[in-house]
C-alpha cells in the first residue's frame, strides 16, 4: 500500500490510498476541482479513482461529493445514515454510486480488507476506517494495515483496539485545550462542542490514547485535522513528546500535518 494524505484541517480532509488492484480516497472534503488539482500533485486523478470511503457527512470530509457528477464510475462507500445525509444536500438528480455497509461489519473492496468501527462524534453515525492489504505469508507482499480516523470526541475502547492492530496510525490532534479557551473568535457553545466527548481530541486526549494504545507494531503515526486557531505543529510536537519517548515506539515515526496541507507518499 501507498498512502499519502491530500490535505487535513477544518478546510478540508482528504487522503489517498494505493494498492495494486485499486486507488481510493479517503473522504472527500474539497471540490471536485480541489481534489483535482491535489490528485495531480499525486500523479493521479479522478478518473483514476476507484471508490472514495466516507467517515461522515460533515463538509470538510464529504463535500466533493456534490461535483462527482462526471465521474459515475467512482463508487461511494458509506453506512446508510451517512449516505443519507449526503444525498440529502445533492442535487436530486445526481444519485452517486453507493455502496452500503453496516458500521462494525468487515468487508473486501478488490484487494483491500476494510474494517469498520463507530467513533464518537456530532455526525449522523461517523465511523473509522481500517485498511488491510496482503498476506501473511508473502515475503513480496506482506499484511499491512493502516487505521484512519479523525472527528472524535473521546477514544472508547472499540477504537483502541483497532489501532492495535496497525502499522500505520492515522488520527486527529485537533486543539490545545488552552489556546481553544483562550479564543476570541469562537462563541462558548461551539468551544464546549469541540471539546466535548462527541467533538474533537485535543493534543492531550490525543497524547494519552496513543500511550495507552502504544505498539511496536506501529511503523507512523500521523496527527491530523489539527486547528488553524487552535493549535500548531509546534503545539503538538510538544504535547507528543513523551510518546515519542516510549520504548515500544523507538522504531516508529511520527508525522504533524499542517492544517491545509499534506504528506509525501510513504509506503507501507
Amino acid at each position: 500500500m501507498r498512502f499519502r494524505i491530500l490535505g487535513s484541517g477544518s478546510s478540508g480532509n482528504a487522503a489517498l490510498l494505493v494498492t495494486e488492484g485499486a486507488r481510493v480516497l479517503v473522504d472527500a472534503g474539497f471540490s471536485a476541482r480541489k481534489l483535482s488539482a491535489l490528485l495531480a500533485e499525486a500523479g493521479e486523478s479522478l478518473e483514476r479513482i476507484d471508490a472514495i470511503f466516507l467517515t461522515h457527512e460533515h463538509g470538510d470530509h464529504a463535500a466533493g461529493i456534490d461535483g462527482l457528477k462526471k465521474h459515475p464510475h467512482i463508487q461511494i462507500f458509506a453506512n446508510p445514515a451517512t449516505s443519507r445525509a449526503v444525498q440529502s444536500k445533492l442535487d436530486a438528480a445526481h444519485r452517486p454510486a453507493w455502496q452500503l455497509f453496516e458500521t462494525g461489519s468487515r468487508f473486501r473492496y478488490r484487494d483491500l480488507e476494510i474494517d469498520t468501527f463507530a467513533v464518537p462524534h456530532d455526525a449522523q453515525e461517523p465511523v473509522g476506517f481500517r485498511f488491510t492489504n496482503g498476506h501473511t505469508d508473502d515475503l513480496f507482499s506482506p499484511r499491512r494495515s493502516l487505521a484512519y480516523l479523525t472527528d472524535l470526541g473521546h477514544a472508547p475502547q472499540n477504537v483502541r483496539l483497532q489501532l492495535r492492530e496497525c502499522d500505520v496510525v492515522v488520527v486527529e490532534s485537533n486543539h490545545c485545550s488552552d489556546l481553544l479557551a483562550a479564543d476570541t473568535k469562537r462563541p462558548w457553545s461551539l468551544k464546549q462542542r469541540i471539546s466535548g466527548r462527541h467533538g474533537h481530541l485535543s493534543n492531550a486526549a490525543a497524547r494519552e490514547l496513543l500511550t495507552e494504545t502504544a505498539s511496536p507494531r506501529w511503523r507512523r503515526v500521523y496527527l491530523t485535522h489539527l486547528s488553524r486557531d487552535c493549535n500548531s505543529p509546534e503545539t503538538v510536537h510538544a504535547a507528543l513528546a513523551p510518546v515519542r519517548a516510549l520504548t515500544a515506539l523507538a522504531a516508529c515515526e511520527f508525522a504533524i500535518v499542517a492544517p491545509g496541507e499534506g504528506t509525501p507518499f510513504y509506503d507501507l
